[in-house]
């Protein structure tokens, strides 16, 4: 029986995808002088920033993240909201008792800006952040802090999310796994890493876990 939910953030709960996208832009075009397409950028969506922004040029990787950084939050405000029916389906799962937790690649401190932005904040006593971790997902460790952070096992969770690495990361610390088919890098691609369900919206969880 599931009664913990860990869930990562960005392109699970809140759509960041263009805002993102657009930090990628402003850094890689500051950096190297060339317009990077959209087809270029989305490999970099999903691993620790530093991991792709190394994977350009590892000797201008720290100036990049700290641009990048600086106008992913300065651009929060235009680009952040919730995916449909996702607070609603938060909200619920808080009444209901449900174990919650974020588990995201970004450092927490970002996180915990979205989640208040979008109105979700309330409901996650628990955030996991790059900052709090050695290893990032795929990598078991961030999840199981999490469901440590909140008193529970692998056994009763599942771990939500919109990446490869979240579904690994689950699976490889024990817990079930859900991807979202709302993932910019497509439904069939989430699929390839065999998620226990495949979410068509967030509510589709009130229904895997009997309580609608």
């Amino acid at each position: 029986m599931i009664n913990t939910l860990l869930f990562d953030l960005d392109g699970t709960l809140i759509d960041t995808n263009e805002l993102i996208i657009a930090s990628f832009t402003h850094t890689l075009k500051k950096h190297t002088g060339r317009d990077y397409s959209k087809e270029e950028i989305l490999p970099f969506i999903g691993p620790p920033l530093i991991d792709s922004l190394t994977s350009v040029d590892p000797s201008q990787a720290e100036a990049m993240m700290e641009t990048y950084r600086s106008h992913n939050i300065s651009a929060h405000g235009t680009y952040v909201k919730a995916y449909p029916t996702v607070v609603e389906t938060i909200k619920k799962l808080h009444e209901l008792n449900f174990n919650l937790a974020i588990v995201t690649t970004k450092m927490t401190d970002t996180a915990k800006l979205g989640l208040e932005m979008t109105g979700l904040a309330p409901y996650f006593d628990v955030v996991i952040g790059l900052n709090e971790v050695e290893h990032a997902k795929p990598h078991p460790e961030p999840v199981l802090k999490a469901l440590d952070a909140l008193g529970q096992t692998p056994m009763h969770a599942l771990m939500i999310g919109d990446n490869s690495h979240d579904i690994e990361a689950g699976q490889n610390a024990g817990t079930k796994t859900a991807g979202v088919g709302w993932a910019i890098k497509g439904r069939d691609f989430l699929a390839d890493f065999k998620p226990d369900y495949m979410l068509e919206e967030l509510k589709d969880l009130l229904t895997i876990l009997e309580v609608e």
